[in-house]
């Protein structure tokens, strides 16, 4: 299943950031510390890139994740230049009180009366954008919602007679070009419901989750993941929750909904859907793959143009 939700006002919120980045200091880029890249949207990189914006990369949502794998992506986007990274969880009010200063430290020439730090938060739907406003601000002045996609319109206020917020409205980009990004972001609840199968990305979870965590389906459900598949998972979940459907028949649209519920609240454990280097592995694969299609494209093409020709001497 290739998953792409790209509703309208994301189109009209692309152009308003576009037009606010010039007159930023420091970007903000919430991330899903779950699975950072795949949640980190390659407009926004661009977009921060082009006006030359430093960016801090907030690993939110640390307390579902898997603590080895924030370390190395921390590392990862340390490494790069203009960036810095904040692993934090928005429930902890002392992580979120670093946060000014971090921003002060990316723009040091900012921040006075005269020069007041302007930032921008960003980030796709569902990572944590407008509870990060209302924690900074200590009050509720941005919707927060379990759905995607919440907040629908850009919004400036003070955090302090220095600093300017400037929230914007969760952005997915037009095209996902790696189905295993759309799957990773569906199964965390970034893509709106009504653009997913919820069997097949509960599928593709158990899948990830017997590669990589198989000890945390056993301790939360009680079977054993030996020889198991992730359709098993599904049907596990099934039978030890005991959903069924009229007839007999396991109910794994239920199963499969619960499953990823128990996921995204982190009933499972603290896991992560991608490291680094299972990040670069993945992109090494989607490379190859691209060039395979581009092969076969350009093969087409020519045994078309050969049969043209063929066809027009013949005439």
């Amino acid at each position: 299943m290739s998953i792409q939700w790209f509703p309208g006002h994301m189109a009209a919120a692309r152009k308003q950031a576009a037009e606010q980045m010039e007159n930023t200091d420091v970007v903000i880029e919430v991330l899903d510390a779950r699975l950072p890249q795949a949640s980190s949207n390659p407009m926004v990189e661009e977009l921060r890139k082009f006006r030359n914006k430093p960016c801090l990369k907030v690993l939110n949502k640390t307390d579902l994740a898997d603590p080895v794998a924030t370390a190395a992506w921390a590392a990862w986007y340390d490494a790069q230049d203009g960036v810095t990274a904040y692993p934090m969880t928005t429930k902890k009010p002392s992580d979120v009180a670093r946060i000014p200063e971090l921003c002060k430290q990316l723009a040091p020439h900012r921040g006075v009366p005269t020069k007041p730090l302007r930032i921008m938060i960003m980030g796709i739907p569902n990572v944590g954008k407008s509870t990060l406003m209302n924690a900074l601000l200590k009050k509720r002045v941005a919707k927060v919602g379990d759905e995607p996609a919440v907040t629908k319109a850009q919004q400036k206020i003070y955090l302090d007679k220095f600093t300017v917020l400037v929230d914007t409205p969760g952005m997915l980009w037009p095209k996902i070009a790696m189905e295993s990004d759309g799957l990773m972001l569906a199964a965390s609840h970034a893509v709106g419901t009504n653009a997913v199968i919820e069997e097949e990305v509960a599928e593709f979870l158990g899948t990830l989750l017997l590669e990589r965590y198989p000890q945390l389906l056993s301790a939360r459900y009680g079977f054993k993941t030996g020889g198991m598949d992730g359709f098993g998972v599904i049907e596990g979940v099934a039978q030890r929750r005991g959903f069924r459907v009229r007839g007999g028949d396991f109910d794994y649209e239920k199963a499969s909904h619960v499953f990823l519920q128990d996921y995204r609240q982190g009933a499972l454990g603290r896991i992560s859907l991608e490291t680094p280097a299972t990040r670069a592995e993945a992109l090494e694969k989607h490379r190859i793959e691209m060039e395979e299609k581009a092969r076969l494209a350009e093969e087409k093409a020519a045994r078309k143009a050969e049969e043209a020709a063929r066809g027009k001497r013949g005439t």
